[in-house]
Formats: C-alpha cells, sequence, structure tokens
C-alpha cells in the first residue's frame, strides 16, 4: 500500500518572498516590497541533501520564483540530484527570458488560476491578473514545457471549477489541481469569511470526479481533499502508522511534503505549520541532521496527533470529505510535541493501572 508519502515524496522550497502581486489569500504574505530570500549556495546543498534522504521532487513556490535570481541554478542543482522539478508561478512574468530558464531544468509549471477573470483577478488584487497571464500562455506551449493550473477552492467559487477544467483543456494544460484555501497568512485576515466549508468541499469532490471523467485521459484533475471512506480504507496515507521506519525507508517515505521556509525553517506538510512542530533551520545544522533528530524527537508525537485527527474524522459523519492538512494544522497549533507526549504518557500510565 501506498504511503503517506506517496510515489514521488516532495521537497516544497520557498526561496523568496518578493511577488509582482499582493495576493489576498497568500499564505507567505509575499509582495513587491518583501525582500527576504535564502542564498543559492545554501539551497543548492539542501537540494543534494534531500535527494540524499530520499526526496524525489522539488517544487519550488514563494513569492514569486521567477523573481528569485537564483532559479536557473536551484532548478539545475536539482536535476543534477536526480529530483524531478516544478514551478509554481503566477504566469505574469513568462516571458521568453524566463522560458529559456524553464526550458532547460523544469519538468512542469504550475499556474495560479483562481476562477473566472473576475474572480482571478480579486483573489489576485490585481486587475490585469488574468490578461496578463493568458497573454504569455501561447509561448509556453510552444516552449513545449508540460503545464497545468492550480485552482484555490473558496466558499464562493466551486461552481467556476466547470469553466476551469474547460479553460485548461483549450490552453493545453496537462494538470489540473484544486487545492482548499487555508487559514495561513493573508487569508486570515483578507478572506476569513471564504473558507470552504464541508458541503463545498463535498460539492467539489462530485465536481473533480465528473471533470476527471470528462477529460479522461487529457487531463489529470487532482484534489487536495480527503473522503472518510478512503482515510478508512487507506489509514497510512493520512499517516496513522507506527513510529518506525521499515528496511530500505528512509525519512522521505514517512515525512512528505517537507517545506523549507524563506526563513530557512524546515516544516512538515505546509508553509507556516506551527513552529513547535518544525524541524529547525537550515542555516543552523543540515537538512539530514535536522531529519535525524526529528525523527528521534517529535516523529511519534506527530503521528499520535495524526491519529487523533484521524479517529475524530471517521466518528464524525457529518463531514464525510475534509481538508485533512487543515485538520492536522488546528490540531498541531492546539497541542504542542511536549504537550501530546504527556497525555501519551498519561493515557499509558492509567491503562497499566486499570489492569
Amino acid at each position: 500500500m501506498q504511503g503517506p508519502a506517496g510515489q514521488y515524496p516532495t521537497l516544497q522550497v520557498h526561496p523568496g518572498r518578493r511577488c509582482n502581486l499582493q495576493c489576498l489569500h497568500c499564505y507567505s504574505d509575499s509582495g513587491p516590497a518583501v525582500t527576504e530570500q535564502l542564498a543559492i549556495d545554501l539551497l543548492e546543498q539542501v537540494v543534494a541533501d534531500a535527494a540524499a534522504i530520499g526526496y524525489r521532487v522539488m517544487s519550488v513556490s514563494g513569492g514569486e520564483p521567477l523573481l528569485y535570481p537564483g532559479l536557473a541554478q536551484l532548478l539545475r542543482a536539482a536535476h543534477a540530484s536526480g529530483l524531478v522539478t516544478t514551478v509554481t508561478t503566477n504566469g505574469m512574468l513568462l516571458d521568453q527570458r524566463q522560458l529559456n530558464v524553464l526550458e532547460a531544468d523544469c519538468d512542469l509549471v504550475a499556474i495560479s488560476l483562481d476562477g473566472i477573470p473576475e474572480s482571478h483577478n480579486f483573489m489576485r488584487n490585481s486587475a490585469r491578473a488574468f490578461d496578463d497571464m493568458c497573454a504569455r500562455l501561447p509561448a509556453l506551449r510552444a516552449s513545449g514545457i508540460p503545464f497545468g493550473f492550480i485552482f484555490t477552492l473558496t466558499f464562493h467559487n466551486v461552481h467556476e471549477l466547470e469553466w476551469i477544467a474547460d479553460f485548461a483543456v483549450e490552453q493545453g494544460a496537462s494538470l489540473l489541481q484544486l487545492h482548499p484555501l487555508e487559514p495561513v497568512g493573508r487569508a486570515t485576515c483578507r478572506l476569513g469569511e471564504s473558507y470552504p466549508d464541508g458541503e463545498e468541499n463535498a460539492a467539489a469532490v462530485c465536481e473533480a470526479g465528473r471533470i476527471r471523467e470528462l477529460y479522461e485521459g487529457t487531463l489529470e484533475v487532482q484534489i487536495d481533499l480527503a473522503t472518510v471512506p478512503a482515510m478508512r480504507e487507506h489509514p497510512t496515507r493520512v499517516f496513522v502508522r507506527e513510529a518506525t521506519l521499515c528496511g530500505a525507508q528512509t525519512v522521505a517515505d514517512v515525512i512528505a511534503p517537507l517545506v523549507v521556509e524563506t526563513s530557512g525553517l524546515v516544516s512538515p506538510l505546509q508553509y507556516g505549520f506551527p513552529r513547535a512542530w518544525s524541524w529547525g533551520n537550515i542555516k543552523d545544522r543540515s537538512l539530514p541532521d535536522l531529519a535525524a533528530d526529528w525523527l528521534a524527537r517529535d516523529y511519534a508525537a506527530f503521528l499520535t496527533l495524526c491519529r487523533l485527527v484521524y479517529e475524530q474524522a471517521v466518528r464524525n459523519d457529518d463531514e464525510p470529505v475534509l481538508n485533512w492538512y487543515e485538520q492536522v494544522y488546528a490540531a498541531a497549533a492546539q497541542f504542542s510535541p511536549t504537550q501530546v507526549r504527556d497525555n501519551l504518557m498519561q493515557t499509558c500510565s492509567s491503562e497499566r493501572n486499570s489492569q
């Protein structure tokens, strides 16, 4: 059975927070005036270390990755280490110079698309976002670089999925990924009423299934939501497992995505994950050292946290579809690794005393 990290465990790298836009839902609070970035020589070492401990994909995001001056070096280093590479962009800056960089060492370009033109421009906080992105698509198609679209699902836009899918196919995209809006970064103060609820999530799963059948063989459709029946059938995919590595397994087999934030912090699952669960900072120690310490210190507590979220989810018959990552994030914000370990020890002690 496929484990939680999937067939291609991914390292997400956020090399800089500078961006040409200031989107309402930006998880990293990026923007034109933000200059924070990581040194390229440090990231080259991180990429090599990630490959050495089992990661197979490097996904570059931001900020806007096309504004990071070391992007070509970063992609080249990833390919040299045997990693598949993807770049997530708003698409507005995909001129020929940038396409030349991506042609050399990028395996997939993922373009953010948040609904019909009016909805996209609203989320991107720019009246030009959609038209400028569309103007870059002919050259992207001509380059031959595989590309897809990433759609942010909110409480208000599930009905726009059909338009998104039709647009993606018309433009020659091979992938459509649906990702629910999460309460991280700028969205917490700008889009507090826009998080999708259980009904919206369920509607998105149904619509994704219909689109998948409609464009089978043409458009791959992925959705970052979990159904309770699937969780019951494959609990290891939501990290319900024992805290041990078996045989030739590496840390990448048991925890992915792994996120390198622009600050240098290494976080499990997603950008901004509660800091008590961080691996540490790549500016201080190497990625393999951080991995070894986290496995020994916090991995068992992390699995316990995931098991608690899983058990609550499978007991809740009112919400058959959920954003599992959001649920784990909320639990991690409530309980630190120390608290989880202490509660686990108290539970074990109580069980022994009752026998």
